[in-house]
């Protein structure tokens, strides 16, 4: 029978408490960066178009390992870019955190999209017609239903988020992920459970957001 890890020995809540702030403050910087790419790619303006189509053609074809260590190396370790941190423990979460929604904006934008050719294009042609600006009539009129259609790809972007700030530990942000290394190399006796114990973690992170995007998804829905 597997001997069962000493949990008592580590700080299961603060690294899951920490994986957590990665989650919810790179959710919140990739629905802003994303929102601002979507209308960049659907704008008027041929120059704002081709900077945000190269912008998350490269960065989604990126490695999200090799965009977190380069935050790190080129950011803190070259230039000095601390962004606020007064330790190196501080920089490296934010770094971070830049690095995760840079990242997971380029899927945001590209939901948000999909959302934005899902709206009737006779209804922009109207608010354009009453003399509302393209930025109006994007954030008023089609913005709003392109998120009512996407919660459910959204919702599923932020959930794979979740799961994506286990690479933070590449960086040593004190993390789940980084967490479970030490475990896995202290209780080599005990390996499954260790996995087991993480699994179990990230579900109950992730199960819930899926279940409340479902909910949100039924209650919003665009009746076409």
């Amino acid at each position: 029978m597997t001997d069962l890890p000493d949990l008592g020995a580590y700080d299961l809540p603060a690294a899951f408490g920490v994986t957590l702030r990665l989650a919810v403050y790179s959710a919140a910087g990739s629905l802003v960066w994303g929102t601002v790419l979507a209308g960049l790619r659907v704008g008027p303006v041929p120059s704002m178009r081709a900077f945000a189509a190269v912008y998350v053609t490269v960065l989604r074809n990126t490695p999200l390992t090799v965009i977190i260590v380069a935050a790190s190396l080129g950011f803190h370790q070259t230039l000095g870019v601390t962004l606020g941190g007064e330790t190196a423990k501080q920089a490296g979460f934010r770094l971070a955190v830049l690095g995760l929604a840079a990242y997971t904006a380029t899927f945001v934008c590209e939901s948000l999209r999909a959302g934005i050719n899902s709206v009737p294009a006779g209804q922009a042609e109207a608010a354009r017609a009453l003399g509302m600006s393209f930025t109006q009539v994007l954030g008023l009129v089609v913005l709003p239903q392109a998120f009512r259609a996407m919660i459910a790809p959204l919702a599923t972007v932020l959930m794979s988020l979740t799961k994506n700030t286990s690479v933070a530990a590449a960086i040593g942000v004190g993390e789940a992920a980084l967490l479970m290394k030490e475990m896995i190399e202290n209780e080599s006796h005990a390996v499954f459970a260790v996995f087991a114990v993480f699994a179990f973690g990230f579900v109950c992170l992730t199960l819930p957001m899926g279940l409340l995007a479902g909910w949100v998804g039924r209650r919003v829905a665009v009746r076409r």
